[in-house]
């Protein structure tokens, strides 16, 4: 099977075969990464240019990573470091990057719809690493792996997001995605971090964390972005995190097996408490884990790779 997209913007529309084909093939890059040299020359040859405008960790190293894995020559590059200071604009900017003849570019910018704007113009298979509060595709993609490692299927399953999911790319991702595969899905939150209208995604709505929680199979934490905060959405940090945190006494009330899950920066104390982003039923650091595998895939498949009966081609 092959993927039959050029590029990766977002998981809303994407048919339900074309994410198991990722997950799929994550996980036969996941078993790669678990070899004495984990690199496979499949995309010898190829470039890739990470061009972020926002900070980031998890998402550019894991992004640097698998395009290293997989063989092909990587370049990343920071707004800071980029002729964006001079004023260049975006467009300009990655069309001399294609003039150099590269293959895959990675972006994250902080304006929702900027990795369509050049999708559009480019040559270059475009894969959005997260625009604005709009969507966060690969990180949707590698939560969903993560919950089917653990339960080998999405059927029947109940998760419950919780946290501002207002300014979320990564809620939106995994709403869109949760929701085609299968899952249930429920959003938690203060009313002013719950954006007018959500419900037509097919989601169920809930106000008070420990309704919320009760009976989950996945409690996934959602960071507060204070960033993107241009009102007064909340009166303290401190009441939200006695209102809406995760905290132990919340943990231990969950059901047996229940998965804890956050797609990081955490604000320790706030969202979830260190104990518990630490503890037994977390799954934070697998997610981190799977990041790598599941943008292997996605480059691969991006790339024009086939996969036959669970074996890369």
């Amino acid at each position: 099977m092959k993927l039959a997209r050029k590029d990766l913007l977002g998981l809303e529309g994407v048919a339900r075969e074309e994410i198991e084909l990722i997950l799929n093939t994550a996980g036969t890059f996941k078993e790669v990464l678990q070899r004495k040299i984990p690199k496979v020359p499949t995309l010898r040859g190829k470039t890739a240019v990470n061009l972020f405008f926002e900070a980031s960790t998890r998402t550019r190293v894991s992004f640097e990573l698998a395009e290293k894995r997989l063989s092909a020559d990587s370049v990343s590059i920071a707004k800071a470091m980029s002729s964006a200071e001079k004023g260049e604009t975006l467009l300009d900017t990655v069309r001399n990057l294609q003039a150099m003849k590269i293959d895959f570019l990675i972006i994250r910018h902080p304006a929702s719809g900027a990795p369509h704007f050049l999708a559009s113009r480019l040559d270059a298979a475009v894969i959005n690493a997260g625009d604005g509060a709009h969507e966060h595709p690969t990180q949707g993609l590698l939560d969903l792996f993560t919950v089917r490692e653990r339960f080998g299927s999405f059927e029947g399953l109940r998760i419950v997001i919780v946290g501002d999911v207002l300014h979320s790319r990564v809620a939106r991702s995994n709403v869109f995605g949760l929701r085609t595969v299968g899952a249930r899905v429920t959003l938690c939150g203060p009313r002013t971090f719950l954006p007018k209208g959500i419900e037509a995604l097919g989601v169920e709505i809930e106000t008070d964390v420990d309704r919320a929680i009760e009976g989950a199979d996945v409690v996934m934490v959602l960071r507060i972005q204070k960033e993107r905060q241009d009102g007064c959405f909340l009166p303290t940090l401190r009441e939200y995190a006695v209102l809406f945190g995760i905290n132990r006494k919340r943990a231990d009330r969950l059901k047996p097996g229940c998965l804890i899950m956050h797609p990081g920066p955490i604000n320790r104390g706030v969202e979830i408490e260190p104990e518990v982003a630490d503890g037994p039923r977390s799954v934070i650091l697998d997610q981190v884990t799977n990041g790598v595998a599941v943008r292997m895939a996605v480059i691969y498949l991006l790339s024009g790779g086939e996969v036959e009966h669970g074996v890369v081609g």
